[in-house]
């Protein structure tokens, strides 16, 4: 591998400088996963916990990787410092998914593309597609302004904002709560995308869109993002996307009053590109994220970052396939035991106080998690959801209620108020833990748990105890 200036100093002593990691087939420490370097300079940075894990295995003693997320923190919704970017730069490899889940990720990734040459990017979202589980979105059909309501912009509270692609009217991104699902449609190199969007307040009316009505939809490249991409046109009602040259940029919706901003997306921004050609996707429109959780999609993943490093480092390419190798087959274990725990099973269904991170290993293994709300994790129960959750606990004679541990204070102490709802208001008596491997804690850190640990020493008998399959 040629090491690069950027490499030697960091060896020599840069923000990355560390112990060197584990052989090839040992386990990566995870309490060091934000320190390290192998020695020779080979480092990386991988966007969250699972990938970091993941990374480590296949990178061996030939590269090294950082995991910039602290204990007790999960990758989705992480508010990342300000230097986290100049660090990721001068590392050799950024591993991340390309979904918008992880939009800082995403950013981070369309900048490195534009400004940075010397940092590969190893999207583990690659070759995915045909896997991806669709999420249940069914979007308001009534897309009719409230023309007859006096609006006062000052006290609009936007509830919602849903965009639709001009061209095939379908509704491709939303906005809930703070962050972004979906993606913008692709804009051909030479040519332009539509894009219209619906704001709804708080009492679900639909802001009246248009340069004559009382609210006008625009939206902007955020500052540090490419500007050479494209340009962006209003039309009051909808936005022209026109493009420059191929490449990602970062753009801010906004919602103006009279030419005065109202209301924007600055709190995260989405992602959009110019392509030389469209491209078909077997992807779903709308996706759960989550396909870190299973241990057969893990393997794609695996797969996926060992070829990015050979890419990076032929002289190790063969290290890393070894080490792909080697892992996958724990994976396969891993398999092996959720196959064995299904069949065992007493029930098909347990409860999980906590939002929808699982639907990839129940749709696998045939059995049902049933969350009170969906995949979103600042999404809140409402009195039906907990009604409902107490009905299937009574129903199939639930006796553990499965609760997400990174959804409490403190994940290694707390429980989450709706376990304690489930247990005063049922005949469950016992709760377990069910991680989202989407990040670690302190005590598992101690206890060196990467993935593969926190599916065997924790989830599967979690899962079995609540599937009564012990």
């Amino acid at each position: 591998m040629d090491i690069s200036r950027r490499s030697v100093l960091k060896a020599s002593g840069g923000t990355l400088a560390g112990a060197a990691v584990a052989g090839c087939l040992s386990e990566p420490d995870a309490g060091e996963s934000g320190e390290g370097d192998d020695g020779n300079g080979s480092t990386g940075y991988a966007a969250f916990f699972a990938l970091w894990d993941w990374a480590e295995h296949v990178g061996g003693d030939a590269m090294s990787f950082v995991n910039p997320i602290e204990a007790g923190e999960m990758g989705h919704g992480w508010e990342p410092p300000a230097d986290i970017q100049r660090d990721i730069a001068e590392s050799d490899v950024f591993v991340y998914l390309d979904t918008a889940e992880f939009t800082w990720a995403q950013n981070v990734a369309t900048d490195l593309e534009a400004d940075y040459d010397d940092v590969t990017l190893i999207d583990a979202m690659t070759g995915l597609e045909s896997q991806l589980l669709a999420v249940d979105r069914d979007p308001e059909d009534d897309r009719d302004p409230a023309r007859d309501h006096e609006f006062d912009p000052g006290a609009v509270d936007v509830a919602g904002f849903d965009i639709y692609d001009g061209q095939s009217g379908e509704e491709v991104a939303y906005w809930h709560g703070d962050h972004w699902h979906g993606e913008l449609p692709e804009v051909p190199l030479e040519g332009s995308a539509t894009v219209e969007g619906v704001f709804e307040d708080d009492e679900g009316r639909v802001l009246p869109l248009g340069d004559d009505e009382q609210f006008q939809i625009d939206a902007r490249i955020v500052d540090g993002a490419n500007e050479d991409v494209l340009e962006i046109e209003s039309h009051g009602d909808h936005l022209e996307f026109h493009a420059l040259d191929a490449g990602r940029t970062r753009v801010a919706f906004e919602l103006l009053s009279d030419g005065e901003l109202v209301w924007d997306t600055s709190n995260d921004n989405i992602t959009a590109e110019v392509v030389e050609e469209l491209s078909e996707s077997d992807a779903p429109e709308f996706y759960d994220p989550h396909v870190w959780i299973d241990p057969i999609i893990a393997q794609d993943v695996v797969e996926t970052i060992a070829d990015g490093l050979a890419e990076v480092d032929p002289d190790n390419a063969e290290t890393y396939a070894e080490n792909a190798a080697a892992y996958n087959d724990r994976l396969d274990e891993v398999d092996r035991q959720f196959e064995d725990l299904a069949a065992e099973a007493d029930r098909d269904v347990a409860v999980l106080a906590g939002h929808d991170s699982f639907q990839y290993i129940e749709h696998r293994y045939d059995f049902e998690i049933h969350t009170p709300v969906g995949i979103a994790p600042d999404d809140a129960e409402t009195g039906s959801d907990i009604s409902e959750a107490i009905s299937i606990v009574e129903e199939h004679g639930i006796d553990t209620i499965l609760y997400d541990p990174f959804e409490t204070p403190d994940p290694d102490e707390d429980v989450p108020q709706m376990v304690e709802v489930l247990l005063e208001n049922t005949d469950a008596e016992e709760y377990a833990p069910l991680s989202p491997a989407e990040g670690t804690t302190e005590e598992w850190n101690e206890q060196e748990w990467g993935w593969i640990e926190q599916m065997e020493e924790m989830n599967i008998p979690s899962l079995r105890q609540a599937l009564g399959a012990e």
